[in-house]
């Protein structure tokens, strides 16, 4: 689903390059995990997959298609993005924001309408859909983010730390959700997070970035079985990124 060779970027006025010859690919119909320390290129490399950010040298490939002026609006109508930040209109309800995000989309009508129902109830919504989004919990926010990205059927969802500042319920629920998007519609996922027991129970295979590198790759139990020392994922994260606090 997606193949990214010799990535490089380095943003004006930086001190340090985001990306320095990053490469590494997964294969479509996986959930896979893109993990890393703060600053290790995650984020940057998730924009350039989107087309939000160019690289200055290196390729990136989603279902074969190279993110170029040439594919770019092709990739846009195959993947639905769920950004860290909450993308969505405060003052307007949940059913206000996902009709405007429907509609740029183009769906519109009956359809949409019953498409953002289904969802809302999916996700625990369904009698929220009429309040606004400034009265909402961190975790009926990042529910609805998530609905947002998924409304135009995406064959690639890409999720940037979905579950970060939720409560415990709407975590297992995201969680849940994902494993049954994926075996259910066949849809491919790329997922960060910093919670790697979080990664190691949802994630087929994961990449672990470091400085704009590739670390390893591979599925969570064998790197742990790769390294005896370690009990976990989150183990085999420290030993290759180190103990050391990043900014």
């Amino acid at each position: 689903m997606i193949t990214v060779k010799n990535l490089h970027k380095t943003y004006p006025g930086a001190l340090e390059p985001s990306l320095s010859g990053l490469s590494f690919s997964f294969p479509k119909g996986r959930i896979a995990g893109l993990l890393g320390p703060n600053g290790a290129g995650k984020t940057t490399t998730i924009s350039i997959l989107c087309g939000l950010v160019r690289a200055d040298s290196g390729d990136a490939q989603i279902f074969d298609l190279h993110q170029d002026a040439h594919h770019r609006e092709a990739i846009k109508k195959m993947i639905g993005i769920v950004p860290q930040q909450i993308a969505l209109f405060p003052q307007l309800s949940a059913l206000e924001n996902l009709t405007y995000f429907g509609n740029l989309y183009g769906l519109k009508g009956k359809p949409l309408h019953t498409k953002i129902e289904d969802y809302l109830q999916r996700f625990g919504l369904e009698k929220n859909g009429k309040k606004e989004i400034y009265k909402f919990s961190g975790g009926m926010k990042r529910r609805t983010n998530i609905i947002a990205a998924l409304l135009h059927d995406p064959q690639l969802l890409i999720l940037d730390e979905p579950t970060a500042g939720v409560d415990v319920q709407s975590r297992n629920m995201i969680l849940q959700f994902l494993r049954e998007y994926n075996q259910q519609q066949g849809v491919s996922i790329l997922y960060t997070s910093h919670l790697l027991e979080e990664a190691q129970s949802l994630c087929e295979e994961v990449a672990i970035i470091d400085q704009g590198r590739l670390v390893m790759q591979g599925q969570p139990l064998q790197l742990i079985q790769q390294h005896p020392e370690c009990r976990n994922l989150e183990e085999v994260f420290l030993h290759h990124t180190g103990l050391a606090v990043r900014d």
